[in-house]
């Protein structure tokens, strides 16, 4: 699996110019790939763990890393939606409709993040590999413990991106995201990019299948998730 730098630099927490440091002078294995830097999963994490570091969410998130939170997707997605058919072109209009409802959040704060979505770069979309996608706001804000929302957005027609797909695959699926908060934001990309990198959620969101059937998958890896040890805190 190959991650871009934004995934990079999101997993560590970081800034895009960290990383970009790290290639230079710290030898982070990466790819050049049609003016962009491409970055093998499993080189990232043998060479984070070789010196000490450890990510913080994401992509490279260990897998004992503290998702067993109060954050769960299930309500985020059912107050987002499952939207279906949406033609690319429409996108940016389609991700204001998502946030003109988004939860939790007052009219002029709604107001605010629909403005920096039309912005150009308002939106980082994070490619997860074989049609999918994770686009969210690229500058992170508080939005209050009950804000926050996940939506699915089945496409009509294959979304062109200026970078193109790592693997080359055309991007037919969005789960458009907006945390509520900084921390949460890694919390929520953690798990999505977790239920959306293999298994049944997957799948079935690939295939379009019906409402009924993702939010049952989502709620699974909600449980799943709740149940994973959270690592010991030495003193």
């Amino acid at each position: 699996m190959y991650l871009n730098l934004i995934q990079i630099a999101e997993s560590f927490g970081v800034s895009e110019a960290v990383v970009e440091g790290w290639i230079r002078n710290e030898g982070l294995p990466h790819t050049p790939d049609r003016g962009r830097l491409l970055f093998d999963r499993a080189q990232v994490a043998e060479w984070a763990a070789k010196r000490g570091l450890a990510a913080q969410a994401g992509f490279l998130a260990p897998q004992a890393s503290a998702l067993g939170t109060s954050l769960r997707l299930g309500p985020l997605l059912r107050a987002g939606g499952i939207w279906r058919d949406v033609p690319a072109a429409e996108l940016p209009a389609t991700f204001e409709r998502i946030v003109t409802a988004l939860p939790g959040a007052t009219a002029p704060v709604r107001q605010m993040l629909g403005q920096r979505l039309r912005t150009p770069g308002g939106v980082t979309m994070a490619p997860v590999g074989g049609g999918l996608a994770l686009p969210h706001p690229s500058t992170r804000i508080t939005l209050g413990r009950d804000a926050g929302t996940v939506a699915l957005l089945l496409l009509r027609d294959a979304l062109t991106l200026a970078e193109g797909a790592p693997d080359g695959v055309p991007i037919t699926r969005l789960c458009f995201f907006i945390a509520p908060s900084p921390r949460a934001h890694l919390d929520l990309l953690a798990r999505l990019s977790r239920g959306l990198g293999r298994g049944a959620l997957r799948e079935l969101v690939l295939k379009g299948a019906p409402d009924g059937e993702i939010f049952s998958a989502v709620d699974a890896l909600d449980a799943a998730l709740a149940s994973v040890p959270k690592p010991e805190v030495k003193a």
